[in-house]
């Protein structure tokens, strides 16, 4: 039975926010973990530590992640664990998380003055005391504007999640569309709920990248 686009649908598609919302800030709370890991190990004195860190970005940034959201999905069956959509979605978008913001965040390591390095570095400072109170405060500094921007670019791959089961803003609407066969008024409104979501943080990162321009040229 086709049912009519009305409140009760509109409804049940904006309370799907709360979980685009929560898987969105588990995989980057986890991959602000991860990344800075990854990051350290990007730039560690240590070359199998810099070679693990590249392999591993190499192969999640050379890889879909719709691919790797089946890989955690059906990995999960392989190793005797129950299939969950939770799990399998926050597991793959974690590690597609880290792996970005690490070399996002090795970028921002090694744009910091060489001299402010050397000079830690000719004082004996070891390589965690130098990360850790001279080029780890600057780094963070350059790397606000480009991880905000991050965050919206993975608030919007949640929508992938769909593929494995998970009920998010995108699979929401794909459950009303097909209830109501009403494809443009309901992806439009799934499309209007990923924008209030994105736009505020995407002129929140231009606004930080333009400030820190402006502070770099003074």
């Amino acid at each position: 039975m086709i049912r009519d686009y009305g409140l009760n649908e509109f409804f049940f598609i904006a309370t799907a926010i709360q979980w685009t919302l929560a898987l969105s800030l588990i995989a980057f709370g986890g991959g602000i973990l991860g990344g800075l890991i990854i990051a350290l190990m990007r730039v560690a004195d240590a070359k199998p530590f810099r070679w693990f860190a590249l392999g591993f970005i190499r192969f999640f940034q050379g890889t879909p992640l719709l691919m790797q959201l089946f890989v955690a999905y059906f990995g999960m069956a392989i190793i005797g664990l129950p299939t969950n959509p939770w799990i399998a979605a926050a597991v793959a978008l974690t590690l597609h998380a880290s792996a970005f913001l690490g070399e996002i965040w090795r970028g921002c390591i090694e744009a910091v003055p060489a001299g402010q390095r050397e000079a830690s570095t000719a004082l004996s400072f070891s390589y965690w005391v130098r990360m850790r109170y001279v080029i780890l405060p600057q780094a963070a500094r350059i790397a606000v504007a480009p991880t905000t921007g991050f965050l919206v670019q993975l608030i919007k791959a949640t929508s992938l999640a769909s593929i494995i089961g998970f009920t998010e803003l995108t699979r929401a609407g794909q459950i009303i569309s097909n209830a109501t066969f009403k494809p443009f008024i309901v992806i439009s409104t799934v499309a209007v709920f990923y924008f209030l979501l994105c736009w505020p943080l995407s002129l929140l990162a231009s606004r930080m990248e333009q400030r820190f321009s402006r502070a770099t040229t003074r």
